[in-house]
């Protein structure tokens, strides 16, 4: 079965970082795009950074751009995202999903990020 897990979500304050990670099983990360989403309460989802297959090239939405970074290890079939400068802003449910041509069909259980101010 195809799954994508994500972890590492919790409580921190303005400024801190968090390193969220994307579990995948079912199928071989590195094979396909995955991309890290974001809802914020009242929200839309919105995307935030992907990263393509094989050669791992990322993307980032504006707003976070120099401040998140996404990773893959492939030995390990597991993605990342390395969030620094955290502000209230960036607080929201984070999840990763599979890429699919133009959109995803897989996407995990987020994990709740929440920055005080």
């Amino acid at each position: 079965d195809v799954q994508l897990q994500a972890s590492g979500g919790g409580l921190v304050q303005a400024g801190g970082s968090l390193r969220l990670s994307c579990a995948v099983s079912g199928f071989t990360a590195e094979n396909y795009a995955i991309g890290w989403f974001r809802q914020a309460p009242g929200k839309e989802r919105g995307g935030v950074a992907c990263i393509s297959s094989v050669h791992g090239v990322t993307d980032y939405v504006d707003s976070v751009k120099g401040q998140f970074t996404i990773s893959r290890d492939n030995a390990k079939n597991i993605l990342y995202l390395q969030m620094n400068s955290l502000k209230s802003e960036d607080t929201a449910v984070y999840f990763c999903a599979r890429g699919a041509g133009r959109a995803y069909d897989y996407r995990g259980q987020g994990t709740q990020v929440t920055v005080s101010s």
